[in-house]
This record gives C-alpha cells, structure tokens and sequence, in this order.
C-alpha cells in the first residue's frame, strides 16, 4: 500500500483516518471560512488530520441557473486566504487543462470531478504538476475500471493517488453506494476515501436541482469506515437548507463531532486489518 502525503499528514496504510470536509462550493469568503473554522475546532479537539475543500467553480450543475462559485480567479484567492489562516491543506475540483497550473499553485490535491475521471487530457496534465490527485469513481464506472484511471496517472509520472467513491447510478435520480467497491479499488495499492455526502444525493431529483438524503450520511459513514478507508470525504454547512450547492445531502456541522467519534473508535478497530 503506497502512503500518500499532504504537507504534515500521510494518508493510507496504518495510518489514522483523515478527513476532508468543507462546504460544496465558495459562499463567499467570510461564510466559508466560517465553516472551515468550526471543522478544524472538532477535528482538532478529536486530533483528526484535516483537510479543507471547497469548489471555486461548480460546473456540472443541473440548471444553467444555479450558483456555481465565484470561479477560477476570486476563487483560488480565497481559497489561498483559508489555507493560511486555518493551516491545513485544501483541495477543490478542477474541470479543464487550463485550470490545471493555476490550481496547482495554491491546492495541495487537485480533485477530479467523477463525471470527468475518464478524460484522459485532464488527468494527464494534473498529474505532471506532481500534486495529490483525486479521482472522483465517475458513477457510470465499475470500481475494476478505475485501474486505467490510475495507470493514466502513473504513465504521467505521479504516484500521489487518491481514490473515492461516491455512488453508482442505480436507476433514476438514485445513487447506491456499493461496500464491494472499497476494498476492490485499494487493491491497487493507493489510499481510498469514501465521499459520505455525495453518495446519498439524488441526482436531478428535484427537477432543476439535486436532492440527497441527509439522515443515511451516518450510517454509509460508519459502514464505510468499517470497512477500512482512509479518508472521508464530507460536505457540512451551518445551515444546509440556506446551502447555494447540494445543501439536502450536506450534514450540519453541529452533528459533526458526534459522528467523528464513532469514526474514530470503528477506524481503531479496523486500522490493525488495513
């Protein structure tokens, strides 16, 4: 198993679980900073490594309308200004090749969206910045498949490989998140995150927008973990129903902490398995 690390903090192997959380996308600087601030107060009370995200550009909306972020600019600035005032890692999507160096200046890992986990061109040029990258299972994806995705990556010269699953397309406006896929995808010998919120969203559910079911982040949370992951991806937001992105399978952050230590004992258990 290859270890991959983040400026202070290695994910994979034996080592601790870590977490990834942020809101879905920049709402503003102040709002976002907010929420970071109050996830690294939890996860440092609990001594949980994190690393902060948040997108600066949403551009697989369901809706032409919808907010998608203050884009590429304002949004590598802000996100520039979080990392020096929370002191931790941070990572956001990137969606084109154009994006890539830009990015690659302020974000410890560059995230590749799941509906673009396949394009060749862009994982090639992420890879070649040397950073971290993560690779969203596009949802249309059997987990085997995403030996090429890791193999483009490696053929560009990066061993810095996160990957994560976030749900398979299971009918319409269904995801269901297949326990199966975690190990399978660790066999290839890279850190696994499991995308918590994400794969309890209901694609297009709502018609112009995304709908999710909240109350299941638990419980897919805890199977998750106890299957034996690396990292957890979250989306939290104070106040999801106010949320400009995904806000119905974003959790609260005030129902954060409790859920923390139920990762943190079952990721105890499971880490002498790993």
């Amino acid at each position: 198993m290859n270890t991959v690390n983040i400026g202070s903090i290695t994910v994979g192997a034996k080592n601790p679980i870590v977490l990834i959380a942020g809101p879905c996308v920049i709402e503003g600087l102040d709002r976002t900073l907010k929420i970071g601030k109050a996830i690294k107060e939890i996860t440092t009370r609990l001594g949980i490594p994190y690393i902060f995200k948040a997108s600066f550009d949403k551009a697989n909306r369901s809706s032409y309308s919808s907010f998608r972020g203050p884009g590429l600019t304002e949004g590598l600035a802000m996100l520039s200004h979080i990392k020096k005032e929370l002191d931790v890692p941070v990572v956001s999507d990137i969606h084109s090749s154009e994006q890539v160096s830009p990015a690659a200046e302020v974000l410890d890992i560059l995230q590749i969206p799941a509906f673009l986990c396949r394009q060749t061109d862009l994982l090639n040029d992420a890879a070649k910045t040397g950073k971290v990258i993560n690779v969203k299972k596009g949802q249309f994806l059997a987990p085997n498949d995403m030996k090429n995705v890791v193999a483009k990556i490696r053929e560009a010269g990066n061993e810095n490989i996160l990957l994560t699953e976030r749900g398979a397309s299971f009918g319409y406006n269904n995801l269901v998140a297949d326990m199966r896929s975690l190990p399978i995808m660790r066999s290839f010998g890279y850190p696994i995150v499991f995308d918590a919120t994400h794969s309890v969203q209901l694609p297009g559910g709502a018609g112009t927008t995304s709908s999710g079911q909240r109350e299941f982040v638990p419980y897919l949370t805890r199977a998750a973990v106890a299957v034996g992951v690396d990292a957890l991806f979250m989306e939290v937001h104070d106040n999801p129903a106010e949320a400009l992105s995904d806000g119905p399978n974003m959790l609260y952050i005030e129902q954060l902490e409790e859920l923390l230590k139920d990762v943190q004992a079952l990721d105890h258990v499971v880490r002498k398995h790993k």
